[in-house]
This record gives structure tokens, sequence and C-alpha cells, in this order.
């Protein structure tokens, strides 16, 4: 089992880098602190998309805190790509950092990860993950907050700069076939897989990515949203590459919900098909070109089901006198676009915006 795993390697390294103590902020000062997403997640143990998260993905070399406390919780130097979609570990950073407990939620036997001072969910430990030690700690990116190395001093974990040092001890690197072999990435034939979302994410495209966020991040049951490109080929594309309509590129909208409190055909059909005139072809009042195109970026075979079945609908509505132009295509990569660009409007409320709801 994976609890029994956990404890002996916890008993294997009792070694603490650091005693510095961290406490949980009180339920009013945490929804404060924290996102929407963080706050579901650590608090409410819900579990973030694959794939379209935070630090799925990321190389960089650090140290992985609580969103919600601070406590140091997982190392870059044991961190490996499990081929799951989410964080993966070897181990925490330090022995204690992390409490484990049985879930048996979601009709599956799991064993649940925590933070030890203030009882975040992080995720859950298998006992699928590569050597050294065996483990693979699946871990949602809304739970932690990385801290590169060049600022952990400045940031008051200078402590840990030593787990950096050349000649420091890591967890061996695993390869590509022993990291990607497990119940979350290939789960046996039959069987379902070891984790599962239970958040959604939507890719939606419908004019300048400033008043569609505007509208969307309000919406009941949306959790986070992030200004963004899709559509593309190009690598890293910037705003002045996407501007020139010549990229392939969208102004898009990634949004993270809840289906338990709005489904994907209700942000569909009571939202999006309301915030824009789908009927304007590359065009939203005076925005015009291929990146103010109306699309529905669909991130799986359910989504594009859905997303076809509503655009028939919104078109038998007798709501638009001219076709709907709104284009239904696969989700490739989303580039989140600069900073200045995300909750633009929020910023700035008298900025520019040709979005509305429509009756």
């Amino acid at each position: 089992m994976a609890s029994q795993k956990t404890n002996q390697n916890r008993n294997d390294a009792q070694v603490m880098l650091s005693q510095r103590a961290y406490s949980k902020p009180s339920d009013a000062q945490l929804q404060a602190k924290l996102s929407p997403l963080e706050y579901e997640v650590t608090q409410h143990a819900a579990t973030e998309p694959p794939f379209r998260n935070r630090f799925w993905d990321n190389h960089g070399a650090g140290l992985y805190v609580d969103v919600a406390t601070g406590e140091p919780l997982f190392s870059s130097t044991d961190k490996f790509e499990s081929g799951t979609g989410w964080p993966s570990f070897t181990k925490p950073v330090e022995a204690n950092r992390v409490d484990t407990e049985a879930d048996n939620t979601l009709g599956m036997s799991r064993t649940e990860v925590k933070s030890h001072a203030g009882g975040s969910h992080l995720g859950h430990v298998f006992d699928d993950g590569p050597a050294p030690t065996g483990l693979r700690y699946c871990i949602n990116s809304a739970s932690l907050r990385f801290i590169p190395v060049a600022d952990l001093e400045a940031q008051g974990y200078g402590e840990y700069r030593a787990l950096f040092e050349p000649g420091a001890k890591t967890s061996a690197a695993a390869t590509p076939a022993e990291a990607t072999s497990n119940s979350c990435a290939t789960p046996a034939p039959g069987e379902t897989p070891g984790c599962k979302a239970t958040l959604d994410t939507a890719i939606l495209a419908g004019g300048c990515f400033w008043g569609m966020e505007e509208i969307l991040r309000k919406i009941p049951g949306v959790l986070e949203t992030s200004a963004g490109y899709e559509g593309g080929t190009m690598p890293n594309p910037t705003y002045e590459d996407v501007r020139t309509g010549k990229t392939g590129y969208a102004e898009a909208v990634r949004i993270v919900f809840d289906p338990s409190k709005i489904s994907y055909e209700d942000l569909l059909e009571k939202w999006f098909f309301r915030m824009h005139d789908p009927t304007s072809k590359n065009r939203q009042g005076n925005d015009v070109g291929t990146q103010y195109r109306s699309a529905i970026f669909v991130t799986s075979p359910e989504q594009r089901e859905i997303a076809l079945r509503v655009k028939k609908v919104v078109a038998a509505s007798g709501k638009w006198r001219a076709p709907i132009t709104t284009e239904v295509v696969d989700a490739g990569p989303f580039t989140v676009a600069e900073d200045y660009h995300q909750k633009y409007l929020e910023k700035h409320p008298g900025g520019y915006s040709c979005h509305f709801m429509r009756d």
C-alpha cells in the first residue's frame, strides 16, 4: 500500500533542513488570500484538470510550498514526468511535511496527501512511482506556490539552497517508461484511472479577450480565468504576433469551472452565445481579424458533442438573423497572455469592450 511505503520513507528520512513552524490562517484570511481555484482545491479537496494547470510541465529548479501556509512541501530535484498532467514527485522535501489518510471518495480507494501544518489538500500518493522510493505523489498545482532557487533567501527559505548545490543527493532520474507507467497515465486494461479531476476546463474565443474574461470570471461556478492565445501553431506567441491576424491564433479565455455548479452546456448556451455576436465572422465590434473569431476549443470528445449540439440549438432558436459562424475545433496548446491583459477591465474599468449579455 502507498501509505505503508510512505510511512517507511518517513522513518528512513528524519533530517529536517528547517525547524520553522507554520500555521493555518483563518478561513476568512484564506478566502482573501487564495484564488477561488486554490481555495476549492486546498480546502474542499477539488481536483484540477490535468495538463491545463500551472506546474505540470514546470521544469525550473526550486521549492514548492503550500499555497495556504508557505510550508515547504516538495523540491524540483524530486519532480519527474509522470504522463498524468499533474505535478508528480517521488517524495516530500522533508519527512513530516505531509500527512496521509485514507480516501474512499469517487468510488476509489486512495491515499490522500495533506500539508502537515495547514491540512491543505494536496492530492494523492500512489505506489507506482519510479526509483528510488517507488512512490508517486500526484499533486494539484493549485495547492502549490513555486519559489525559484534564486529567490529562496529573499523569501525566507535559504536553508533549502543546499538541495540544489552541485553534488547534492537527489532522487534518481526516472526513465520515461518508468515514469509514465502508472495507474493515472496508463491504467490496467478494464480499470479506471487512479486520478480523476472534479473540475473541468473550457476554452472560448469570441473577440477581444478583455470583455470575454470580464463576464466569464463572474459566472457562478467559474473558479479561474486566463486570457491567452489558442488555435495557432507557432511556439510562444506574443500579443504583438497575434495582433497581426497572421498567426492562426485567436484571443481566447481558458476557464476552470466546477461542473457540479455550472455545466459545460449551460456555460455555452446561457453565457458564451449571449456575450458576443456569433454571426459576425472574424469580427466583434471595432475589432477585426481572424484573431477575433468566434470559436469553441474543445478538450474532449464529450465537449465536442455538447458544443455541436448547443450550436445547433442556438442556430435554431431564431435569436440570430444570420448563420452562426462559431468554429468547434480541438484545443491545442494554450499560451497565457502577458500579465497586463489578465483581468484587464477589472484593473481598468473604463477600458474598451464590446461584450454584453444579450436577451
